[in-house]
């Protein structure tokens, strides 16, 4: 999803981590599996005013019993025409099964900048349209009740995407209006030296997007500054320099997988990495910072294609495969979006990383059915887990449709 114009360019102890609020009925309580401790996750505590946002706190998913036969009508070649056909069954799909339940949370923002991707890869502008008539639906507001919280700010992606794609002639500033201020709230914000700003990798999808978005909307380069200053607290933190990967947040510094490695999870790296492909896209190429992200891109992506299962997918532990049944696809989507855009934009070497993208896409398409739901995908968590294979959720499909998109261009889709 890169437009034209953007070319151009401590925490505290553990017992006050509090539960998420996931919206979906039993993952109120899960527990970590390496140390029996509950899962704690990256919502305030509820209060009055949370529990007013209770009506968008609907389900990202399902896992039925019987969710059909897989697809027999797709292809995993590595030409535009194959690639576009699985994106568009998967994202009409989705489309279908999730509408009714359209909301601002981090899951479904997530989607929202999936469906964006897939109405660029296949020319069909339903999936823009959905994205499009939610957030006029919406006025453009994000979640403002638990500010500075980053997954609240996750929707501003979209807001944003959708008033960069307007020529500046006809750009709509209601579109942005929101989201600015949220923004210019959160770069005048002293930091905290108790407690990271973004104290959970995920976050670094969720909110330095959209602060980038807003330089490039604004010619600010506060936005810009803003960020790579938070981004590199969080990574100080949470960035392993020798294995190269985050943990998910400071509690699993010292957590082991069952074979006695470090405990990484497989959607939080995705999520890190998706972050550094929407930040990459958009930072100028002269940017004093941007050489780091671009090394750790590329570190991060070589421990990937590292430990890439045979199957081409990744477990939702990453450093113990073989203590996971199921590939997990929601981290493996967004680790072929980000190995493929790197392959595109010439930042990894496409002899080295094409075979690794391509056996992944060949796996991702082994967990579409033939209605087009994406299946095992991990439900709403903090750390590796089990789940069916049946199991789909809304995040997971916006990355696997991004990765389309990344993959469309290397294939030299013209979209």
């Amino acid at each position: 999803m890169v437009f034209a114009e953007l070319r151009s360019f401590r925490l505290p102890l553990l017992h006050l981590f509090p539960l998420r609020r996931t919206g979906m009925a039993g993952l109120l309580a899960l527990t970590l599996a390496a140390s029996g401790a509950y899962m704690y996750a990256q919502t305030a505590p509820a209060t009055a005013t949370a529990k007013k946002q209770s009506p968008d706190s609907k389900s990202s998913g399902d896992a039925p019993d019987d969710p059909g036969p897989l697809a027999t009508d797709i292809s995993a070649e590595l030409k535009p025409k194959a690639i576009q056909a699985v994106v568009e069954k998967v994202a009409s799909w989705q489309v279908k099964a999730a509408e009714p339940t359209f909301n601002r949370l981090w899951t479904y923002a997530a989607l929202y900048d999936g469906l964006l991707a897939a109405s660029k890869t296949t020319g069909d502008p339903q999936f823009r349209d959905a994205v499009m008539k939610f957030s006029e639906q919406e006025k453009w507001q994000l979640i403002d009740n638990r500010f500075p919280h980053a997954d609240d700010q996750a929707m501003g992606k979209a807001y944003m995407d959708l008033y960069l794609g307007d020529p500046k002639s006809s750009r709509k500033p209601e579109r942005m209006a929101n989201t600015k201020e949220i923004m210019d709230r959160l770069v005048g914000r002293p930091d905290d030296p108790s407690k990271l700003l973004w104290w959970w990798c995920d976050a670094l999808y969720m909110a330095p997007p959209v602060l980038s978005r807003m330089f490039v909307a604004t010619g600010d380069k506060k936005y810009l500054d803003y960020m790579d200053r938070e981004w590199w607290l969080t990574s100080k933190t949470l960035y392993n320099p020798q294995d190269h990967l985050y943990f998910r947040d400071e509690r699993y510094l010292t957590q082991k997988q069952a074979n006695g490695k470090n405990l990484y999870w497989s959607r939080g790296n995705g999520w890190v990495m998706g972050g550094l492909v929407k930040v990459l896209e958009i930072m100028p190429k002269n940017y004093p910072a941007r050489a780091k992200y671009v090394e750790q891109f590329r570190q991060m992506a070589e421990e990937v294609k590292s430990i890439q299962g045979q199957d081409g997918l990744w477990r939702s532990g990453l450093l113990d495969a073989d203590a996971y049944e199921l590939p997990e696809v929601s981290g493996s989507a967004f680790f072929t979006y980000a190995i493929a855009y790197g392959i595109n934009e010439h930042i990894l070497d496409r002899k080295t990383y094409l075979p690794v993208v391509e056996k992944s896409w060949k796996g991702m398409l082994q967990h579409v059915y033939a209605d087009g739901r994406l299946g095992s995908i991990q439900p709403v968590d903090a750390q590796p887990g089990k789940f069916k294979p049946s199991s789909s959720h809304v995040y997971g499909v916006g990355g696997f449709l991004m990765a389309g998109y990344e993959m469309n261009r290397l294939a030299g889709g013209k979209r």
